[in-house]
């Protein structure tokens, strides 16, 4: 049964204007509901149908999890039910237990973007082959395509150079053709995707650069910003640590994600997701973390006093992820955060009349 205090929530948020047109039934969601308000202002949606994406991120930083958790969220959302799901991976860094992490059906539906002649699942090698696959698919239907990632792939200009220093007569260079590549072509993505209203995510990985304003960086060229709708940076802030049997064990990290370019809202973000070694992205742990932190709930010590639910819980965090998976109380712990960040939007906002009416 929904308490009184989760109804008014539920009735202030239906009442309210959304800063984007795009339609409810358009928007695919990360995993994180941190993340999902970072990118949309809302709690189910980070990726919307239609519109290319980038991310980047530090080694182990939690990259190829994010990602591979859109394809489990396109599972559970009925309106991604016709889609296909393409992982393109030329780097095959993804050897955990897809239906452990992300269930049987990513195992069902989860594609290769090609096969060989012997009918072997295949992935691009190089950065043409990429656009092949992908214009294909796009063309195909309705699609979530992710290249994970962009750097493990050579180019052309690569390969001419490597027969020619094995004593072939083609002529080539080492220099990144990649990003040239992604420059005229990446465009020619951008029509395809909202023919069918697919979603295309690109991974890269940061590079250290000799700038001491912009140390880190990445491969590929500056259109891989210039078009994509959000742009979202990973990094490593902590590792989760437990202790058993009088020892500190690494069970996860705390992955800080900063949305810093965003078409939608506009806004630069940060959120931290711990993503768990033996379960993935907790979304639970990290909202009451976020409830805490912007003071919608209190601690005291080791205990969080819950309010919103009901009847006031007072609980250690653990017990208190255990009491809102047991109860089925996700939905309601997602209103809480919603309403808490439109709290903080609406203090932030410039209380002036609107300049066009």
């Amino acid at each position: 049964m929904i308490s009184p205090e989760v109804q008014k929530i539920k009735e202030d948020l239906m009442a309210d204007n959304p800063i984007s047109e795009i339609k409810d039934t358009d928007w695919l969601s990360s995993g994180s509901t941190l993340l999902n308000l970072a990118c949309s202002d809302r709690t189910d949606g980070a990726f919307a149908k239609g519109h290319f994406y980038s991310l980047v991120g530090d080694s182990s930083s939690g990259k190829t999890f994010l990602t591979l958790t859109c394809f489990a969220e396109a599972t559970i959302n009925h309106n991604f039910d016709d889609y296909r799901l393409i992982y393109d991976a030329p780097e095959e860094g993804a050897l955990m237990n897809f239906r452990r992490f992300f269930g049987k059906e990513v195992v069902r539906r989860v594609e290769s973007p090609a096969e060989d002649n012997e009918e072997n699942s295949c992935c691009s090698e190089t950065v043409e082959e990429f656009y092949k696959y992908a214009m294909a698919a796009f063309e195909e239907g309705p699609c979530v395509y992710i290249l994970d990632s962009q750097d493990a792939l050579s180019s052309g200009p690569e390969a001419k150079k490597w027969l020619e220093e094995q004593g072939g007569s083609a002529k080539g260079s080492y220099g990144d053709g990649k990003a040239k590549y992604h420059s005229s072509h990446i465009r020619i993505l951008l029509p395809l995707l909202k023919k069918h209203k697919s979603i295309l995510i690109i991974v890269c990985q940061t590079r250290d650069t000799m700038d001491p304003f912009n140390p880190k960086g990445y491969s590929g060229g500056k259109s891989i910003l210039f078009y994509s709708t959000h742009q979202m940076w990973t990094g490593r802030k902590t590792t989760i640590k437990k202790t058993v049997k009088g020892k500190q064990r690494r069970v996860g990290i705390l992955s800080k994600i900063q949305v810093k370019k965003n078409r939608v809202t506009g806004l630069d973000k940060v959120v931290e997701v711990p993503i768990l070694r033996s379960y993935g992205i907790d979304d639970i742990g990290s909202c009451i973390d976020y409830l805490v932190e912007e003071k919608t709930w209190k601690k005291s010590g080791n205990t969080v006093i819950a309010t919103g639910f009901g009847p006031d819980l007072r609980m250690m965090r653990d017990k208190l992820i255990d009491h809102v998976e047991e109860n089925d109380m996700i939905d309601d712990l997602r209103l809480l955060c919603q309403s808490t960040h439109n709290e903080i939007e609406e203090a932030c906002r410039a209380k002036r009349k609107p300049k066009y009416g």
